[in-house]
């Protein structure tokens, strides 16, 4: 795990790359993939697809679309989502969004929420943009090559 490569002090437990991510939602039964994009980028970009090793990704919006204002009742959604899983406070929840940001901020508000460790998926869903300005090639979940879906 890094310590945080956007800043010094980054407010949850660090950020990792997506293979890593992947590896430990394998791993271990208490992981779990909180994806906080927004329900029109779940539908037309795509979601992780975790049903190889036994799991789905919790779809809980960081900001609503379509105004884009940061979703108050994130937190709320998120103990209430983890403890239908039976997920305790201290089990590795991995945040990921379409390029790392939102996701750092989600990661940041859990742990003010009293969840110990909060991990920021570097890279998110689709990465950075590539040269030729597209997302999904140059990084992320998507140009990794890990299994995802599309409706």
């Amino acid at each position: 795990m890094s310590s945080g490569s956007f800043n010094e002090d980054p407010g949850y437990a660090g950020d990792v790359g997506v293979r890593q991510t992947w590896e430990a939602l394998a791993a271990d039964p208490s992981a779990a993939l909180i994806d906080v994009r927004t329900v029109a980028e779940w539908n037309f970009v795509g979601l992780p697809d975790l049903e190889s090793i036994g799991k789905r990704v919790l779809l809980i919006e960081w900001q609503r679309f379509p105004d884009m204002a940061v979703n108050t009742a994130f937190a709320q959604e998120l103990k209430e989502a983890l403890a239908d899983l039976g997920v305790g406070a201290d089990a590795p929840l991995y945040f990921i969004c379409r390029s790392g940001a939102r996701s750092r901020s989600a990661a940041t508000a859990a742990t003010a929420g009293g969840f110990s460790r909060a991990l920021n998926v570097a890279g998110g869903f689709e990465g950075a943009l590539g040269p030729d300005r597209h997302r999904g090639c140059v990084d992320g979940w998507k140009a990794s090559g890990l299994p995802w879906i599309q409706s």
